[in-house]
């Protein structure tokens, strides 16, 4: 346990002095003229310092492992994660002086490696992935270092009742948008950390917005959300990076989410293609299956006669995606052939 006050106080005030130096995110308005009445909205978390939506989270993590006492000057600082978690963690751990130590699978892509290394990080690499979680503990209990397992305090690190979280400032956002209160919200869950975020602000401001959460195959939040069984476990990991998981992780709150779907892997990248489109620039997979979900809600609205508007995030860039979900060879052999998912999407666009 840190109770070194004085390091407490000026590592806070480091984490807190990089969040004023960084603007929010853009929220960005997407014109389709075919959903009359209806507007949607994506919240650009790929201009985080660190390139992703997973930035909120390192930093709220960081703060509340340090204000704990669980942090302090000679902590090592380990994490489960092969993504932009560890990378954004990576960044906060080198802000800090901290030595920072992903634990990831054997087969990572170097390319991540080296994101981790860039921030000073390192990657220990373990033979499955479902040894990642115990790996970290036995890491931290060997340097007395601190797991900050983001898929336990994802959902309890955020201040979930505003103070500039990412709720807080999407309906800031919005108060000059012809329909201010989003009649959906939609998201995605890796830890569930974001989408919990979203749901008890939804309910603490007792806006009528609806959150929807979208999960990709091979994932087990959905028929968990439909059954309550925390047992389920997925034989094989989500291929749509930094969201899905094979087990039930705790940050997962489904009591907060109204309705869920699951998308498809092909969908999903049928939908990123589409996007980049529309924006001019490539957006991550996990933005894919979010903006499906918020195509097949407008589509909904509009077979129904109604108005509003629905929100969602881009998780990060598409560059970082290159050599896999834009790579044409990787996708044939890796997720099938997009052909009916890109029918299926245009469907969803052509509404008669």
């Amino acid at each position: 346990m840190c109770k070194d006050h004085q390091w407490i106080n000026q590592a806070i005030q480091k984490i807190e002095s990089d969040f004023q130096r960084s603007a929010d995110t853009h929220l960005v308005k997407l014109d389709l003229p075919q959903f009359t009445g209806i507007d949607i909205y994506l919240k650009d978390e790929s201009t985080h310092p660190t390139g992703s939506l997973k930035h909120r989270l390192a930093r709220s993590l960081f703060l509340y492992a340090i204000c704990n006492g669980w942090v302090g000057p000679e902590t090592t600082i380990i994490e489960a994660s092969s993504g932009s978690t560890a990378v954004s963690e990576a960044y906060f751990a080198k802000l800090l002086g901290l030595p920072f130590i992903a634990v990831m699978p054997e087969g990572t892509a170097k390319s991540k490696i080296e994101k981790i290394e860039f921030y000073g990080g390192k990657a220990h690499l373990v033979e499955r992935t479902d040894q990642i979680y115990s790996e970290s503990k036995e890491l931290a209990k060997e340097l007395n270092g601190h797991y900050m397992d983001q898929f336990t305090y994802a959902e309890r690190a955020t201040d979930w009742r505003g103070n500039n979280n990412i709720a807080n400032s999407i309906f800031n956002q919005m108060t000059q948008e012809p329909h201010p209160i989003p009649s959906w919200i939609v998201m995605s869950a890796g830890t569930g950390g974001t989408s919990a975020t979203l749901g008890r602000f939804i309910r603490y401001q007792q806006h009528a917005t609806q959150l929807h959460v979208v999960d990709p195959e091979c994932s087990v939040f959905h028929q968990y959300f439909i059954k309550g069984d925390e047992s389920i476990r997925s034989q094989s990991g989500s291929r749509i990076e930094g969201i899905g998981r094979p087990r039930v992780e705790p940050s997962f709150i489904p009591s907060v989410i109204d309705t869920m779907q699951t998308v498809t892997d092909a969908q999903s990248l049928a939908t990123m293609n589409w996007l980049g489109t529309q924006l001019g620039r490539k957006v991550g997979p996990s933005t894919g299956t979010n903006m499906y979900g918020v195509l097949c809600l407008a589509h909904q609205m509009m077979r129904k006669g109604k108005t509003g508007s629905i929100v969602t995030l881009l998780c990060d860039s598409g560059e970082r995606y290159l050599d896999t979900y834009y790579n044409p060879q990787w996708v044939q052999s890796t997720i099938g052939s997009l052909s009916e998912a890109n029918l299926h999407l245009y469907q969803l666009l052509n509404i008669d």
